[in-house]
């Protein structure tokens, strides 16, 4: 019986460094970001869901499940996991934010294995040098732990994950592949970079 792996891309930010633009929506090569991201990760996984914080009508063209936070404020990236967590009905929950526009066409296969191998709780990606803590396979029943979490108070993903059994997963092997934007200057600059 195979798994069945579900994705949800976290578009929920305030993108305060894009200038208040909403990153998903930033065209990086004619493109919204978050179009550059799902192509990447659709073939991998069985349905994608967008968490959404504003926009979700435009968001709505690309995902059948749209959704913002179950609590409201900006809390981070945790209180879209945890809310995707309650709306997956997948075995497991490929997390990925919506500005790597380069994901590796191969992070489900690798993080799964490595989930399974370490029989691990949750799988990190790492570009071989610094863990992606927002790049993650992870059981959608870590969600209780996740809520609890986030309800005294904390935000900081890694030191969620630190209290559970984690795989890391290096992808050394394609350095560019969490390359994330963050700022306009960063679009100009990825835009340059990907049509050399």
């Amino acid at each position: 019986m195979s798994l069945r792996i579900d994705a949800v891309i976290l578009a929920g930010g305030q993108a305060r460094r894009m200038g208040g633009q909403d990153k998903g929506l930033v065209e990086l090569l004619g493109k919204p970001m978050i179009e550059h991201a799902i192509t990447r990760i659709q073939p991998q996984v069985k349905e994608i869901l967008i968490n959404a914080n504003r926009n979700q009508n435009l968001y709505a063209q690309f995902a059948d499940c749209v959704f913002g936070d179950e609590d409201s404020g900006f809390l981070g990236p945790l209180a879209g996991m945890v809310t995707a967590m309650g709306k997956t009905q997948a075995d497991l929950l490929l997390v990925v934010p919506c500005d790597c526009p380069c994901l590796p066409t191969d992070l489900v296969a690798r993080m799964a294995a490595a989930l399974e191998a370490e029989a691990a709780d949750l799988a990190v990606a790492s570009d071989g040098e610094y863990e992606q803590p927002v790049v993650m396979l992870l059981k959608p029943s870590l969600r209780d732990s996740m809520k609890a979490f986030l309800a005294a108070g904390e935000r900081k993903i890694d030191f969620w994950y630190a209290k559970h059994k984690v795989a890391v997963v290096s992808f050394a092997d394609q350095p560019n592949a969490f390359v994330n934007v963050n700022t306009p200057e960063q679009v100009e600059q990825l835009s340059k970079a990907l049509t050399q």
